[in-house]
């Protein structure tokens, strides 16, 4: 093996290099992640906005991450060994080989982008539902003299909150009713859809 590492080009033992070394610290990385030991990158804390035009001071360190690093050397030794012997110009192989790094790292910041649109805590703010047509899950009595609860869709979840209402008339079980206000932070008013 070490025989044939030296008799190669220089410049094709830097691809092979690259791309083993980046094939290491890519296998120990992936490991690690799934084992949930933990993260290589430094900037692991850092919270990145996921709106795909956002490019802020956070968004640029996440750029600069061990990991991203790694995805672009990748990239760039698998490419080199792979087009060696296609393409015979040096200065375009290597070009094409930075160019295919750096759309591994594109690659790899979109799909992050994508898993974080789609992760959320299931934390929701009460206030987002004046205004909602809701359904009554247990009866609500008239006049504010007790309490009922409805329940309300957030972000595709279904939460059971107590509700009051100022109507004169009791509102039943599987009625529909509008969220008109919220009151302690935790009590919806509601009102019958025909008032």
């Amino acid at each position: 093996m070490y025989d044939w590492y030296n008799s190669l080009d220089p410049a094709l033992r830097i691809y092979w290099g690259v791309a083993i070394f980046a094939s290491v610290i890519f296998v120990i990385q992936t490991v690690m992640s799934f084992v949930g030991i933990g993260d290589m990158d430094t900037d692991a804390s850092v919270d990145v906005d996921p709106s795909p035009d956002a490019m802020d001071d956070a968004g640029a360190m996440h750029l600069l991450s061990i990991r991203n690093i790694v995805y672009f050397l990748l990239g760039v030794g698998w490419t080199g060994v792979s087009l060696w012997n296609t393409i015979d110009n040096r200065i375009v192989l290597a070009l094409i080989a930075v160019a295919v790094g750096c759309l591994f790292v594109a690659i790899f910041l979109f799909l992050f982008r994508q898993m974080m649109k789609l992760q959320h805590n299931g934390a929701f703010d009460i206030n987002d539902a004046v205004g909602k047509t809701v359904d009554v899950y247990l009866r609500i009595p008239a006049a504010g003299q007790g309490m009922g609860k409805v329940q309300v869709s957030f972000n595709g979840s279904i939460q059971e909150l107590d509700a009051r209402t100022d109507s004169s008339a009791m509102i039943p079980s599987g009625a529909k009713v509008r969220v008109i206000d919220v009151i302690d932070r935790s009590v919806l008013i509601v009102a019958p859809l025909n008032d």
